[in-house]
């Protein structure tokens, strides 16, 4: 099964982006989504290839946001697909059975249409606001994720779920007990002061204190 928290990075330059996924892996993330808009393709390379290295080096997950012909090109485990990208049968086409596709969606409807294209888990969400990304959709809060994943049960829809959007630590037990199975996240992790024991809580929480 998945490891159930996702780390997704941060940073304007290749550096940045590199210095805050290296602290993420050495603080105890081992999944890494590397997420680098609106680069320049020979930039999105050079760390996709860099933090390639050090994921197989921590044994972590890698998956590439968007970007299916870098995830091919670098053999990450995988992409993650926002609604506006490229469909998941598609990237399913490109990348083979084996790679992890994980899908975002925002209603039941979403996540049903993309189940149905073949993606391995959902990034659902936004919980409530963040920053770090422009063009939110609705936000779902508590009630959404309730709401969702009972009609999910009901329809014996059953794929893995993470939460994402503006989630703090204090979220995290509210947000397990609706039935998700993970959390993405990204500035929570990236503006610690102490990331090992914000990073070892959020693990506590998210596999019920037993220490991974």
């Amino acid at each position: 099964m998945y490891n159930k928290l996702q780390y997704i990075s941060q940073g304007e330059s290749v550096e940045e982006q590199l210095f805050n996924i290296h602290q993420a892996l050495d603080n105890g993330c081992d999944w890494i989504q590397m997420r680098f808009k609106h680069q320049k393709p020979k930039k999105a390379l050079a760390l996709a290839e860099a933090v390639k290295f050090l994921c197989d080096e921590y044994l972590a997950n890698f998956i590439i946001n968007d970007d299916v012909h870098l995830a091919e090109k670098i053999n990450a485990d995988g992409v993650h697909l926002g609604l506006s990208d490229m469909k998941v049968a598609e990237a399913r086409a490109i990348l083979g059975k084996t790679k992890i596709i994980g899908a975002t969606a925002n209603t039941f409807e979403d996540i049903i249409r993309q189940v149905n294209n073949g993606c391995d888990y959902i990034g659902l969400g936004p919980f409530q606001h963040t920053k770090t990304k422009d063009n939110l959709s609705p936000l779902l809060g508590l009630d959404g994720y309730l709401s969702i994943i009972a009609k999910m049960k009901e329809s014996q829809v059953n794929i893995p779920v993470y939460a994402i959007g503006g989630i703090t630590l204090g979220d995290v037990n509210t947000l397990i007990k609706t039935g998700i199975h993970g959390i993405a996240v990204s500035g929570i992790i990236t503006k610690s002061d102490n990331k090992q024991e914000l990073i070892t809580q959020l693990n506590e929480k998210l596999y019920g204190n037993v220490i991974v």
